[in-house]
Formats: C-alpha cells, sequence, structure tokens
C-alpha cells in the first residue's frame, strides 16, 4: 500500500506544482501586459534609437574603409606614375644612343632632365652614330669575318677553285670542250 500512497501522493503534488506554474505564468504575463502598457514607447525608441546608432557606426566604417582603399590606390597610382616616368626617360636615353644608363641618368639631373642638354654636354656617354645601344660593338660593325651561315654559295667561283687546286685552268676547259 506504500508504493499506491506515494503514487497518490506524487500525483496530487505533480497537480499543485502544474496549478502553481500556471498561476506564475498568469502573474508574469499581467505583469508584462501592465508594463507593456506603461513602456512601449520607451522601449521601441530605445530599441530604433539602437538601430540608428549601429547603422551610423556601419556608415562610419565603411566611409573609412573607402577612404583607407581610396587612400591606398592613390599610392599606387602615384608609384606607377613615377615608374612610367623613369621608364619614359630611360627609352628616351636608350634612343639617344646612351652607353651606360645608369650613369647617364646619375647626370641627367645636372642638365634639367633633358637628354638632349646631356647628349651635348656629354658626349662621351654617347655611341658615335647615335647607334641603339642594343647589340653592337661601339667601334665595328659586329661581323665575324665568317660567312653567313645561311648564304647561298656561288657556285661558279667554287669551281673555279678548286680548278685552281688541281692546276686546271679556264683555257683547259674551253680546249678540251
Amino acid at each position: 500500500m506504500d508504493g499506491e500512497t506515494n503514487g497518490g501522493q506524487e500525483a496530487t503534488q505533480g497537480a499543485q506544482d502544474q496549478a502553481q506554474q500556471q498561476g506564475q505564468e498568469q502573474q508574469e504575463t499581467q505583469q508584462q501586459g501592465q508594463s507593456q502598457v506603461e513602456t512601449p514607447d520607451y522601449e521601441r525608441q530605445i530599441a530604433e534609437r539602437d538601430e540608428k546608432i549601429a547603422s551610423l557606426e556601419a556608415q562610419v566604417a565603411e566611409a573609412a574603409k573607402n577612404a583607407e582603399t581610396a587612400e591606398q590606390l592613390r599610392g599606387e597610382i602615384a608609384e606607377l606614375k613615377a615608374q612610367g616616368e623613369s621608364d619614359r626617360i630611360n627609352f628616351k636615353l636608350q634612343l639617344a644612343g646612351v652607353c651606360n644608363v645608369k650613369a647617364a641618368r646619375a647626370l641627367l639631373s645636372d642638365h634639367d632632365n633633358d637628354v638632349d642638354k646631356l647628349k651635348e654636354a656629354e658626349p662621351w656617354l654617347f655611341e658615335a652614330g647615335d647607334k641603339h645601344a642594343k647589340g653592337g660593338n661601339a667601334g665595328g660593325s659586329g661581323t665575324t669575318g665568317l660567312p653567313n651561315a645561311g648564304a647561298a654559295s656561288d657556285e661558279g667561283k667554287t669551281l673555279k677553285h678548286w680548278r685552281e687546286i688541281a692546276g686546271l685552268t679556264d683555257d683547259d676547259t674551253k680546249k678540251e670542250g
């Protein structure tokens, strides 16, 4: 019987607990209803203000990011412009026939960055005859003295050469023919 009594007591206690919980929920609901009636504008205003603050902070962060990006791009543009100007000066010096671009660049600022003035004042920096610095000897034509490997040969000249070596002359060939 003890088991039945305990089971009955537990059921009774469970019902009481449920009733208490429902009573507490009703009281909480009533309190919330009263607080919603009293302060809905205040909470809504705070929520709206918080949203607006978050929105403005996002805009500030975006503006700062854009300004940072814009500054970085300006730096890259300036760097590219400087590199482009440097390349133009090197190209002008090479077209003028400079022998040593590095030495010419060192002296170019002394002549107002004008290649023609530099060439006039420092002729030793430039090749004779305004040849490009690329691929040529300073004093010669750049040939080795050997025949071009792909050049066509003169068969008549070659035959004459070998006839002379053999001791035959052109007169001998005419008499035989």
